[in-house]
């Protein structure tokens, strides 16, 4: 059975998955590279040397081969792409199988569907193949819901996401009590992830007199402003800022963490820092806007999840934390098993090979599990209107 998987470039929130997929018996697996990593990610740690995955091709030097491969494949795995839309076109109506890989596609609000020139567009990429052999793998929690509003993917929304490295050797942080406990956060100092809400929170616990360190782990526009706002309250024993780490420097610090902070609002697809620090054993304190949140977490069995980007309930939530160690032993070995058990590109690569085999034998869907990847996905209501309109009026972000 051949598997292509096209995206745009190779990471390591992809590379267990294509590991998983390349390993598997009697699969010729293949990753079709469409461009250059951006500088913004390379800036950010991402970078990868390519020449250590025999599965890798690059569609700029081996276009033809990479088309062939494309459209013949039994198999193909769609994300975000620079391929022409002819070629895309001609690979979904060839009626082979195929799975599309996206975040929600009305992040900034649902009304937007009633655009009628964004509606063709929308029925060109998706609408038209309702009844084609291409399902929609939802890399986002709230996908699912964008694609039922206008009519896509009957029956064919499945959950899905990113998957990076599992490391199943369970945290020992745990083990010995610290009576100093550390926070992390970690992601761009941008204005829809929220860095703020983690500075303020430290200032509350500050206040109520607990003994931590919170690690502010990035860069980005606010940055500066978050250090002044430090120095203004006093803060600089508990909050420490570090400069853009590598992705294994970030999963360092996590291990070394009790608790996560993860405070992005609606514009954040995935999220896949998420499953890291639950891979790590942490005790998360998560915004439900992400798109990571409602597949990985569920509020009070594997962490605290707090609705509608409310800064009173995320600061509430982590005060209680911090608070109770138990708790945060509780949340954080729930949100290890999560991962290990379920959340991993191990579960997720032998339920697609095993999803594609029956329809390749068969000619039909199997039926999809209960939970995890590749079950059906939930149909979640989508931001509203009037939160769309709060964040940008957010200009004094501390």
């Amino acid at each position: 059975m051949r598997i292509t998987f096209v995206s745009n470039f190779i990471n390591h929130h992809q590379i267990p998955l294509c590991n998983a997929l390349y390993a598997a018996e009697d699969v010729d697996f293949c990753f079709i590279q469409t461009q250059a990593m951006t500088d913004e990610r390379l800036r950010g740690g991402w970078a990868v040397d390519e020449r250590m995955f025999q599965y890798v091709r690059f569609y700029d030097r081996e276009k033809e081969e990479c088309k062939k491969r494309f459209l013949e494949s039994e198999v193909v795995l769609l994300g975000w792409s620079m391929l022409p839309a002819s070629l895309i076109e001609k690979r979904l109506k060839s009626h082979r199988l195929t799975f599309r890989i996206s975040e929600r596609i009305y992040k900034e609000g649902r009304f937007k569907a009633a655009s009628p020139r964004g509606l063709f567009t929308k029925y060109k990429e998706h609408i038209r193949y309702r009844k084609s052999p291409v399902y929609m793998l939802c890399a986002d929690a709230y996908a699912a819901g964008d694609f039922h509003l206008i009519g896509a993917y009957p029956g064919k929304l499945l959950r899905w996401g990113y998957f990076p490295e599992t490391r199943r050797q369970a945290p020992k942080k745990w083990i010995t009590p610290d009576l100093k406990k550390k926070i992390c956060w970690a992601g761009r100092m941008i204005d829809w992830k929220h860095p703020e809400y983690a500075v303020k929170a430290a200032r509350a616990m500050r206040n109520k007199g607990y003994d931590f360190t919170l690690e502010m782990i990035g860069d980005g526009p606010l940055r500066k402003a978050l250090e002044q706002f430090t120095i203004r309250e006093g803060l600089m024993k508990e909050v420490l800022f570090r400069s853009t780490l590598t992705p294994y420097e970030v999963r360092a610090a996590m291990e070394s963490s009790h608790l996560f902070l993860f405070t992005s609002n609606f514009l954040e697809g995935w999220g896949a820092v998420l499953n890291e620090a639950m891979n790590a054993g942490c005790a998360v304190v998560a915004s439900a806007e992400a798109g990571s949140v409602p597949y990985l977490m569920t509020d009070k069995v594997n962490g605290f999840v707090y609705n509608n980007g409310r800064y009173d309930d995320f600061e509430a939530r982590v005060l209680r934390l911090i608070n109770n160690e138990k708790t945060q032993i509780r949340l954080g070995n729930a949100a290890y098993d999560t991962i290990l058990d379920l959340w991993n590109a191990e579960v997720a690569a032998e339920r697609l090979l095993s999803f594609s085999r029956t329809f390749l034998e068969k000619g039909e869907a199997a039926p999809f599990p209960d939970e995890g990847p590749m079950s059906a996905a939930p149909l979640l209501r989508g931001v509203s209107f009037r939160r769309t309109r709060e964040e940008p009026m957010r200009q004094d972000h501390v």
